[in-house]
């Protein structure tokens, strides 16, 4: 069985400048914080990343102005100025990207949360788009992953693209070292799909076991889709 364990540095020497990364999370909930750190750490620059949110900004003492604790999740990248593109569901946890998207630093593209989801399945099973009633008649109709606007039984469509990254950066509870993956409670979030979706596949664990040791009913995301394992808080 191949060794699947790896540092976040050697994860973050995975990831090359412009690469196109999926990052999971919910409001930094489940993300890979230790990877995302070593990411920092080497200087990674012009990412475009791919996520529900930008994560969450510093928090900044109102009276003395100083950074009283760092961000989170996403938000360390793009404090980082790691992110030359955003692509996700809202931004509104982090006016730095607001702040850099409109110094025209970072490109935004805001994509519904649903149909993100479904366009990162679909790029995961090798389906040619999503089609959703979600967007009609609004600026997501003219979107850059909107392919075309269709009418099925007298009701109006798009035709969303698929989803899919160079590289996927995820936050598990429990994996064993072959790459079994369990995600606790709302940590699953886009995990599932993302694992899918990726050429390479790196999953940050909360806890390392044995293989045998994670009951087959509580695998959510299978070996098979999973490349390397980083114990989290190792460096």
């Amino acid at each position: 069985m191949k060794n699947k364990i790896i540092t976040a540095k050697e994860a973050a020497a995975l990831i090359p400048d412009g690469a196109s990364v999926m990052v999971g999370g919910f409001m930094a909930n489940g993300s890979p914080e230790g990877i995302i750190d070593a990411l920092v750490e080497r200087g990674a620059k012009d990412l475009t990343v791919m996520c529900n949110d930008g994560g969450f900004g510093p928090t900044i003492d109102k009276e003395t102005g100083e950074e009283v604790k760092g961000p989170t999740g996403t938000g360390k990248l793009v404090k980082a100025r790691a992110v030359k593109k955003l692509i996700a569901t809202h931004i509104g946890l982090n006016k730095q990207v607001a702040e850099q998207m409109n110094a025209g630093e970072m490109a935004v593209t805001l994509v519904p949360q649903g149909s993100m989801a479904e366009m990162i399945r679909a790029g995961g099973a090798g389906l040619g788009g999503v089609i959703t009633p979600t967007g009609v008649g609004t600026e997501i109709a003219d979107g850059e992953f909107t392919l075309q606007q269709i009418t099925l039984q007298g009701k109006d469509y798009l035709l969303m693209a698929p989803l899919h990254a160079d590289v996927a950066i995820l936050g598990g509870n429990i994996v064993d070292k072959k790459g079994n993956v369990f995600y606790k409670g709302t940590t699953k979030n886009f995990q599932q799909v993302m694992a899918t979706a990726a050429d390479v596949v790196i999953v940050e664990a909360e806890k390392v076991v044995e293989v045998g040791e994670l009951d087959p009913d509580y695998v959510m995301t299978p070996y098979i889709f999973v490349d390397y394992i980083v114990v989290g808080g190792d460096k």
